[in-house]
């Protein structure tokens, strides 16, 4: 237990934070397995319209400073990569 004042100002803001957090990174995980499985099961259009969805939480997480704006590109690309397989399949 903190016993400085400053310290425990800051593990009360840190406590703040990490609650605000994890809601915006639970929502992202959330609507990232969603079009996975949309994708798995080769609904093209639902797992569009979920790719759509996840990449916009991604993007509010990385703004938020929840995730890095790297590590949301990185998940962004792999979740389009294999939404392109999937609508290819379906054309071909």
């Amino acid at each position: 237990m903190a016993n400085i004042k400053s310290q425990i100002k800051r593990n009360k803001q840190n406590e703040k934070r990490r609650i605000r957090n994890r809601t915006f990174l639970g929502r992202a995980r959330t609507y990232l397995k969603k079009a996975r499985v949309e994708i798995e099961q080769k609904n093209v259009d639902e797992a569009r319209q979920a790719t759509l969805v996840a990449i916009s939480e991604l993007d509010r997480a990385a703004a938020k400073g929840v995730i890095h704006k790297n590590n949301a590109a990185r998940r962004k690309s792999r979740l389009m990569k294999h939404l392109h397989e999937l609508e290819s399949q379906q054309s071909a």
